[in-house]
């Protein structure tokens, strides 16, 4: 008897590594030190010397169910990056820049290819948000999962001079709220997805006219990353008051998260337009547009509270970064929460 025949195949674990190498490789930045297959990721500090307070932010995260679907279709290169994004987005809501990140991969036995398309994603992630892949961890769990399952979760940690942190305290009534589009589902709810539309190979693969792809694809779409977003709206010299990431618990939830006491959002629902898989998702469950915009993103993955005077120029900004963005309410005086018309 050995680990091999427990069910841990260590020669697999060995060439995982060596398969995702190439795009852990191109993560780096200037500040990590050592190379990958240490016990430990090494960054180096000196950049937070510039900042009068530095203060370090940190998010851990998964992809929750949708992993589901990736295994279904056999594609498995883009739920890294939701990995990456749900964890990298709440580090930027809250003013910060990333600068690391690790994963773990728990799988139910280690086939190194595709572990290796999993940190293929992770590191796209990585890049997009300007993080380096410093570290993570492959845990074969024969017994626990099956064989051809896996889960993937993550840990980032970003800086931001405490002066620059957006905390929500200054939000007031009069202020405008501008939401950035989403790319899609993004990566939360996908529980009721999976009880809405049948989760087989062949109806995941069957092309939706309303959708202009497949539903598969639609549902696989990754997280956008709003990193990039929100540094060009900073560097715009546009102060964001209060920043929102629509992840679980969509408008209902994560809204009030940024205001303080004595304000409520106000978000008018035909000032942009739901894209078609939510409509999709709605009609095919039947599920009431209360519950849609208390589960789900519904077509904007961040939602900003700005001066008034900043809103016009705030979107341009968003634009010139190659995002989607619009003027979709107001905040007014009153209990805290959200209102939707």
């Amino acid at each position: 008897m050995d680990y091999k025949n427990a069910g841990v195949d260590i020669e697999a674990g060995y060439k995982s590594v060596e398969l995702m190498k190439e795009h852990v490789k191109k993560t780096m930045r200037p500040e990590v030190l050592g190379g990958l297959g240490g016990f430990s990721g090494a960054f180096s500090l000196s950049k937070i010397k510039e900042m009068e307070e530095p203060v370090l932010l940190s998010g851990t995260d998964g992809c929750g169910t949708k992993v589901k679907l990736s295994m279904i279709l056999d594609k498995h290169d883009t739920v890294g990056i939701d990995c990456v994004a749900m964890c990298v987005n709440d580090i930027a809501c809250a003013g910060g820049e990333p600068l690391f990140f690790l994963d773990y991969i728990a799988c139910g036995k280690n086939y190194p290819e595709k572990i290796a398309e999993l940190v293929k994603g992770v590191a796209e992630g990585c890049l997009q948000s300007e993080a380096a892949l410093i570290g993570g961890e492959t845990a074969e769990h024969p017994g626990l999962m099956a064989e051809d399952e896996y889960d993937l979760a993550g840990f980032a940690v970003g800086v931001c001079d405490k002066k620059d942190m957006i905390t929500g305290q200054e939000i007031k009534a009069g202020d405008v709220l501008v939401g950035i589009a989403s790319s899609g589902i993004h990566s939360n709810g996908y529980s009721l997805v999976r009880k809405v539309f049948p989760m087989e190979k062949e109806a995941l693969n069957e092309y939706r006219e309303e959708l202009g792809m497949t539903l598969g694809e639609a549902l696989l779409t990754p997280t956008k990353i709003y990193v990039k977003a929100l540094k060009a709206v900073k560097q715009a010299g546009i102060t964001i008051k209060g920043c929102s990431h629509i992840t679980g618990g969509g408008f209902y939830e994560n809204i009030p998260r940024m205001l303080p006491d004595g304000v409520r959002a106000v978000v008018d629902k035909n000032s942009y337009e739901v894209p078609a898989i939510f409509r999709l998702l709605a009609k095919e469950g039947d599920i009431a547009e209360e519950m849609m915009y208390n589960t789900y993103n519904m077509g904007i993955g961040m939602m900003l509270a700005l001066d008034a005077s900043d809103a016009d120029a705030a979107v341009e900004a968003l634009r010139k970064a190659g995002e989607t963005a619009w003027i979709v309410g107001r905040v007014e005086a009153g209990e805290k929460g959200v209102t939707i018309c």
